[in-house]
């Protein structure tokens, strides 16, 4: 929306928007390689405690002042939770808001949903608890061999001194039980990890990127053809999830880590199983949220079963 605005653009760097980010090498770093998880800042390099990752402005200056993990734009890694805090101070500088106000007004209030980053006080009561653990009086989840091998690999290649491991937890950093239910951590703005929101919200917000909502279009189609443009070389290894990934300008795109309803869907996976995405080939915009977490990244078969079962139901209109 900002880059349709002519707020932001693709190819300039990001020190352009953001002078601090140009520290240590970064000078050079494009908007398009930061969206599409190139720019090698998957986490930080010291151990920050809980009250620093919730303040804005020290978690980013954090960010702006290191030095790359790999040289940006020669090869690709999942900012698990760096990203969000980059592209918000993107928005946040060339927009003025933060970008839990910017979704307040912008996309979830034109549209009528609840989507929040910075949850308000008075919503708490709403709000349902993550649950992780396996209940083990309840069924065993059937696993596809495709979701198997992925969950082998992910286990081989995500202990904590690993890359993976490292961008999932901060380094360390972003640890605890019962980190995501916390009071502190839902008013925060952690875009890439404290979303409030539930599935029709995503999918209605999905659909916007195509179609009016609410008499509400999020972008043009050919703003959305280029934010759903894959930036990243085709079966090119993840340096933190290690298997293949693909990534447009914020999203990831289908592929066999992700396939969402196949070829075309752009979207993202959350925490725990939770999915969402935009196929606009078959004008399928789909949500699915739960609080039960899976262990796995992706390939959750409950995910799966109602995405397969969505394509099904549109390809029969």
């Amino acid at each position: 929306m900002c880059v349709e605005r002519g707020l932001l653009s693709y190819e300039l760097p990001v020190a352009h928007y953001w002078p601090e980010f140009a520290q240590n090498g970064k000078g050079n770093v494009t908007v398009a390689q930061l969206l599409s998880h190139q720019a090698g800042l998957y986490t930080v390099e010291r151990h920050m405690e809980l009250e620093e990752i919730l303040h804005w402005n020290t978690i980013t200056a954090e960010l702006a002042g290191m030095a790359p993990l790999w040289e940006p734009g020669t090869e690709h890694g999942y900012h698990a939770l760096t990203f969000g805090w980059l592209a918000g101070e993107l928005i946040r500088r060339v927009d003025g808001r933060g970008v839990g106000q910017f979704i307040q007004e912008e996309i979830a209030g034109p549209l009528g949903v609840e989507i929040y980053v910075g949850l308000p006080e008075a919503l708490e009561n709403r709000v349902v608890p993550l649950l992780q653990g396996r209940d083990p009086n309840a069924p065993a989840q059937p696993e596809t061999e495709e979701a198997r091998q992925v969950r082998e690999l992910l286990e081989q290649f995500m202990g904590p001194n690993t890359p993976g491991g490292k961008a999932l937890s901060l380094s360390g950093s972003w640890t605890g039980e019962g980190l995501f239910n916390r009071s502190d951590v839902l008013r925060a703005e952690i875009p890439a990890a404290n979303g409030a929101t539930n599935a029709r919200s995503l999918a209605a917000m999905y659909a916007a990127l195509q179609h009016p909502v609410n008499g509400v279009q999020l972008l043009s189609g050919a703003m959305r053809e280029a934010a759903f443009a894959v930036q990243t070389p085709a079966n090119e290894a993840d340096k933190c999830l290690v298997v293949p990934t693909s990534f447009s300008m914020g999203y990831m795109a289908a592929s066999d880590f992700t396939p969402y309803a196949g070829e075309g869907s752009c979207g993202h996976p959350g925490f725990g199983g939770s999915v969402a995405f935009l196929q606009p080939q078959r004008e399928l915009a789909f949500g699915y949220a739960m609080n039960k977490l899976a262990a796995n990244l992706a390939g959750d078969t409950r995910a799966k079963t109602l995405m397969d079962a969505a394509a099904r139901c549109a390809d029969a209109l």
